[in-house]
C-alpha cells in the first residue's frame, strides 16, 4: 500500500512541477510582452513628439504669412492706390 502512496505522490508531485513550469512560462510571456509594448510605447512617443515638432515649425511658417497677407489685404482695402 505504501508503494501506491508513493507512486500516486510522486505523480502529484510531477503534475505540480507541470504546472508550475507552465505558470512560469506564461508569467515570462506576459512579461516579455508587457516589456515589448513598452518599448513600443516610448518609440511611438518618441517620434510623435519630432513629428508635433515638425509639424508645429510649420504652422508658425503659415502663421506669419498669413499674417502677411492680412496687412497686404488690409492696406489694399484701405488704401488702392498704394498697388497701383
Amino acid at each position: 500500500m505504501s508503494r501506491a502512496g508513493g507512486i500516486t505522490n510522486a505523480v502529484n508531485v510531477g503534475i505540480a512541477v507541470q504546472a508550475d513550469w507552465e505558470n512560469r512560462e506564461f508569467i515570462s510571456n506576459i512579461s516579455l510582452n508587457v516589456r515589448r509594448l513598452f518599448e513600443f510605447l516610448l518609440q511611438f512617443e518618441a517620434t510623435t513628439k519630432s513629428k508635433l515638432a515638425a509639424l508645429n515649425e510649420k504652422l508658425d511658417i503659415l502663421e506669419r504669412r498669413l499674417e502677411v497677407l492680412e496687412v497686404q489685404v488690409s492696406t489694399a482695402t484701405t488704401n488702392p492706390s498704394v498697388f497701383t
